[in-house]
């Protein structure tokens, strides 16, 4: 069983306003850091209440009931709906929310659709007033200078809701395959709005990993505009300035073990573009609400290759100040 670690709860919560010198080292070593009670309890049930407005208003009538893949067992996604959702809110059903397909009969929704989506997304950040006041925060700023970034940019904001007895296995996997730069940089922030525990699919992920493991591979518009692929990496595969581990042949891809992150509400995740991390599927009576968005580096190289391509303003600067 894999080894967990749960945020702590203390009874004088303190909210942050950086990182301390020892937050910092940890991230650095492990590729990851649990920040807790980085929201404030009013503002998680503001974002709460924001995705709940917004599933129960998506109309079904006009919608191409797009469904969000891991790629496990069925293809990546690649549709002109999700090609196109990088300056829009948008939703993505969860696979096993449809009835298996017969000749005579489609698939048909076999949840209410506000308990068969699997995200929103992907321009929460700029659209809704709530995920934006909650994303452009000092805190974030800070963070993202303390980490070294000049110039973050925030892209890809989405709420992934981990349904109850639906919610997807997201294999192993690291970030910056899918959101490429040259060289690698980006940084995802991730924050619980539910508690994020072992039975409702909380993350898990192999310390350290982001300095043994190089991004191989980027997901991609093909060159034909006619869906999405993985490619190998031509450019670069580590991020500038990486204090990297010497491994010996054969042993970067040793098995080695996942260490659970039980969350509670408000705590904030900060993951490394390199880290491989991953989330089991949601077998519990419990979804599991988040909400993530992701910062790369504006000087980097982010090319028209990317399936995600940043809207006619350009991406959002994380620093206010620089606008």
């Amino acid at each position: 069983m894999a080894p967990s670690r749960i945020s702590p709860t203390p009874d004088d919560i303190v909210f942050p306003t950086s990182l301390t010198p020892s937050q910092l080292s940890t991230f650095h070593r492990n590729g990851y850091l649990i920040l807790p009670s980085a929201l404030n309890p009013s503002t998680v049930s503001a974002l709460l209440t924001e995705t709940h407005s917004l599933l129960s208003s998506f109309t079904l009538s006009t919608h191409p009931l797009t469904t969000f893949s891991t790629g496990e067992t069925s293809s990546h996604i690649g549709d002109t709906y999700f090609l196109t959702s990088g300056d829009k809110i948008r939703f993505f059903f969860e696979e096993a929310a449809f009835s298996s397909p017969s000749p005579d009969v489609p698939p048909q929704l076999t949840k209410p659709k506000e308990k068969a989506i699997n995200k929103i997304g992907h321009y929460l950040h700029a659209l809704s007033p709530p995920f934006r006041a909650a994303t452009l925060t000092p805190l974030h700023a800070t963070i993202a200078r303390q980490l070294g970034f000049r110039d973050p940019r925030v892209l890809q904001s989405m709420v992934i809701c981990k349904q109850p007895e639906i919610g997807g296995r997201v294999p192993p996997h690291q970030d910056s395959t899918f959101l490429y730069t040259n060289p690698p940089s980006a940084v995802g922030f991730w924050i619980a709005l539910e508690d994020a525990t072992r039975g409702n699919g909380c993350l898990s992920f192999k310390p350290g990993s982001h300095r043994r493991t190089e991004v191989r591979e980027r997901f991609v518009r093909k060159r034909d505009g006619e869906g999405t692929e993985f490619v190998e990496v031509e450019g670069e595969r580590w991020p500038r300035g990486l204090e990297r581990d010497e491994v010996v042949d054969g042993e970067g891809d040793a098995e080695e073990a996942y260490e659970l992150a039980e969350v509670k509400a408000g705590t904030l995740v900060l993951i490394h573009g390199n880290l491989l991390h991953k989330s089991e599927k949601n077998l519990s009576q419990k979804s599991r609400f988040i909400y993530t968005f992701h910062v790369i580096e504006g000087e980097e190289e982010y090319d028209e290759r990317n399936w995600l391509q940043p809207p006619e303003v350009g991406f959002t600067r994380l620093f206010q100040d620089q606008c």
